[in-house]
């Protein structure tokens, strides 16, 4: 349903299309990154790929490279498109063939993303050039992964999730702040691939839950998704998207809109939908499309 197959990779065909100035959403469909405006126009292929994330600045795309190299093995790595050339960096001096899950900083300097070398998960940063890799919280043996990594809005920390509880850890690896994800959202929970997205000005996480509720449709396999609120200073989570509307993978467009992936009853492909935070203006962008973000400028 919401998990991705992974197939070959291969570098995409570039198409230089025209793309009017302004904000751009990236998104994936069929393993392949694309990008858009942000009403949804005028979209084009940038590579093959899967999990983008567009720079602040709207000019690149970060995303996972997916190279099949067995029947049962994948090599995986983080790369970065130039959206106007097509041009793409893959970073393969990264000391790992498994690597997921790429964001930027809010100055579009550096990526933060998860990486596996030997039997743990890593959470690990390296500039948007490819080089300066680090180390930021490495996994431990027996211990449950962080998932979901995403930079806070200053840069001096981040947010990150292990299924039970979200966490905040500054750059040294230690851990800040944590919020127990059941007390935070009753009979909610968060899988691996739940996504934690951070305001622009900081103040509150976007949160892709798994509710402990009834779907109330046949045509749907698993838990009912709802994609929350979660105001830092004054520790309350918020509902935005009712029983009725099915939503996660959610990101910020600004304080008060939101992007998210949805699937109405008796649909096969997740579309993107924009929405005001107070649950108006609900509104179809993208059809057939997955894991959406947006640029800041």
């Amino acid at each position: 349903m919401r998990k991705i197959i992974c197939v070959a990779f291969t570098l995409a065909g570039f198409c230089a299309t025209a793309f009017s100035a302004g904000r751009h959403i990236a998104f994936e469909r069929n393993n392949a990154v694309y990008v858009a405006n942000l009403d949804g126009t005028n979209e084009k292929k940038v590579a093959d790929g899967i999990f983008p994330a567009i720079s602040p600045d709207g000019t690149r795309v970060a995303f996972n490279t997916v190279e099949k190299t067995s029947d049962t093995t994948y090599v995986r790595h983080i790369a970065v498109a130039d959206v106007a050339t097509g041009k793409v960096n893959v970073f393969k001096d990264v000391p790992s063939e498994n690597s997921y899950y790429p964001t930027w900083t809010a100055d579009g300097k550096q990526i933060l993303f998860t990486t596996r070398p030997h039997e743990v998960w890593d959470l690990v940063a390296i500039n948007s050039d490819g080089t300066n890799f680090h180390l930021l919280k490495p996994g431990v043996q027996n211990e449950v992964s962080y998932y979901s990594p995403i930079w806070a809005h200053d840069g001096q920390s981040i947010f990150c999730q292990n299924m039970t509880d979200i966490h905040q850890i500054g750059l040294d690896g230690a851990v800040r702040a944590q919020w127990s994800i059941s007390k935070i959202v009753p009979k909610g929970d968060m899988s691996g691939d739940g996504r934690i997205d951070v305001s622009p000005d900081g103040k509150r996480l976007l949160l892709s839950i798994d509710m402990g509720e009834e779907s109330g449709r046949e045509d749907w396999d698993g838990p009912l998704p709802a994609l929350w609120a979660f105001d830092l200073q004054a520790q309350k989570a918020t509902r935005l998207t009712p029983k009725n509307l099915f939503g996660w993978d959610g990101v910020w467009i600004d304080n008060d809109n939101i992007l998210f992936l949805s699937r109405a009853a008796g649909e096969k492909d997740d579309s993107i939908y924009r929405m005001s935070a107070d649950g108006k203006n609900l509104k179809r962008l993208i059809k057939n499309a997955r894991f959406p973000s947006v640029s800041a400028l």
